[in-house]
């Protein structure tokens, strides 16, 4: 098997296994958050949500980028390696510092006293994600994806069930403290098995400051995009208090899933396929195309089920006593789509080392959405939830382009991508609204909600497969997660 076929199997080997780890991943989070939401009240929600939208602004610098860095280069030495593991460590017990110092200044900002030693033992997460750093770059290297797969289910079950039992105890907002902090614990432990690295000392001049610099621009980006997706969180609790953030931040949580979990299932895998193909230029753009066109395929249909059905999913995943939720949740709702149509564009633009222009990117798209914050934030969250949908929906477009620009990815392309889907989502939701009024008002909200599900999803498979004629197209992308890539086959969007 040449270099080529062997790349192109271990990309879908691990497609596959990404997409079923984040399928279970999925049902895990949303069971969890049924469960808890209906165990505990919309502010021990705030709280901790007070703490992790000003702390985690420091998750950010906790591996400085160099994970990505590590990932990206086509050759890496173990002296680096080692170096940038304890660099990693010197981070993460730097930032662990900064955020237990701070907990006294956030106790005050919010007027919460409680917060206190949640802010300090939410400082620990800091040394538990630095510990597993290079362990889980060097296994992303290696694309054994279906080892981080396992990790992730792994992590995200347990430090679940640890949640959800301190819940049935009476621990209240602590037992999302202990879920969270469990997570980044379970997960490197679990790498330094999986992987069998154990890092030697730490090295002077082994050509890491280019790394370095690569890795700093990164996390200068991730901050500004941070604080652009973040600062309404903050703004919230303060002005508005734990309940309202509480309230907020589910339904953005909610609003979140569907595009994380997907992004992460296809990113990992797609990225550093990419970064492996960044002198093939044909290569390169038949594989980020259709990591691409799957993200769509998937996340249109769920961005109209949450628009057309927030009600129902509210009153089913969270319960009666959210209801407030549900405006917030429907206006949100629209990111979800305009996420999967930006973000895996940052493939492109970190496998080709243009982090530079996705920093330039950020700064333009910041002041924009803070600009909207701070209009619709007298009005309170849904003003909020509303301003900022529709900074996202006008932004897209030049976002695109500029991502794109001078690349082999064209505007072209992307618009193609996803005017087929799109096109199907539309009329199969107006068909599901159809039926919905038809036959709603005998059904329960979640009758309604499998109702209209499954009316939207079928017509939309219809629409897409044989109106719009994608069907040879997508079901190529499942044949090839199923079988051995023994023949090199250019795969392109139709």
């Amino acid at each position: 098997m040449n270099q080529m076929e062997d790349l192109r199997e271990r990309t879908v080997r691990g497609g596959l296994a990404k997409v079923v780890a984040q399928g279970v991943s999925f049902f895990v989070r949303v069971g969890s958050l049924m469960i808890l939401a209906r165990l505990l009240d919309p502010k021990d929600f705030g709280l901790v949500g007070m703490v992790t939208a000003v702390v985690g602004v420091l998750n950010l610098f906790r591996d400085f980028g160099l994970s990505t860095a590590s990932v990206q280069r086509v050759h890496i030495s173990e002296e680096q390696v080692s170096t940038l593991f304890w660099i990693n460590m010197l981070v993460g017990a730097l930032l662990a510092s900064v955020a237990a110092g701070m907990a006294p200044f956030i106790s005050h900002f919010y007027r919460e006293p409680a917060l206190m030693w949640v802010t300090v033992i939410l400082s620990a997460s800091f040394l538990f994600n630095a510990a597993g750093v290079q362990h889980q770059a060097l296994l992303q290297r290696d694309m054994r994806f279906t080892t981080l797969s396992i990790v992730d289910i792994l992590s995200i079950s347990v430090s679940s069930t640890i949640g959800i039992l301190m819940a049935l105890k009476g621990f209240a907002y602590w037992s999302l403290v202990a879920s969270t902090i469990a997570a980044p614990l379970i997960s490197s432990l679990s790498y330094w098995i999986a992987s069998g690295w154990r890092p030697g000392r730490m090295y002077k001049n082994v050509g890491i400051r280019s790394m370095i610099r690569f890795g700093g621009t990164l996390t200068l980006n991730q901050l500004v995009v941070y604080v652009a997706y973040n600062l309404e969180k903050v703004l919230l609790g303060r002005y508005w208090g734990a309940s309202v953030i509480g309230i907020y931040g589910r339904a953005y949580q909610l609003a979140n899933i569907p595009t994380e979990n997907l992004n992460s299932a296809v990113g990992g895998v797609v990225f550093s396929a990419l970064s492996r193909l960044q002198e093939d230029t044909k290569r390169f753009r038949s594989y980020f195309l259709k990591g691409y066109s799957l993200v769509l395929v998937l996340t249109i249909p769920i961005t109209l089920v949450c628009c057309l059905f927030a009600k129902e999913l509210i009153s089913v995943l969270l319960g009666p006593k959210w209801q407030e939720a549900v405006p917030i949740f429907r206006l949100l709702a629209p990111t979800i789509m305009i996420y999967a149509l930006i973000n895996p564009l940052s493939w492109v633009l970190f496998s080709l080392g243009l982090v530079g222009r996705s920093l330039r990117v950020g700064l333009v798209l910041a002041p924009l959405v803070i600009a909207g914050y701070l209009i619709g934030l007298p009005y309170g969250p849904r003003a909020v939830a509303l301003a900022y949908s529709s900074v996202m929906l006008l932004w897209v477009i030049p976002h695109i382009a500029w991502c794109v620009h001078g690349t082999i990815i064209s505007l072209r392309d992307i618009l193609i991508a996803v005017s087929k889907p799109l096109a199907s989502a539309l009329v199969a939701g107006g068909v599901a609204m159809g039926c919905i009024e038809l036959f709603g008002e005998f059904l329960t909200p979640l009758g309604r909600l499998l109702l209209g599900t499954s009316v939207l999803l079928s017509g939309y498979v219809a629409m897409l497969f044989y109106v719009m004629k994608q069907k040879a197209f997508y079901l190529d992308i499942v044949r090839t997660m199923r079988r051995r890539a023994t023949v090199e086959k250019g795969l392109v969007p139709a």
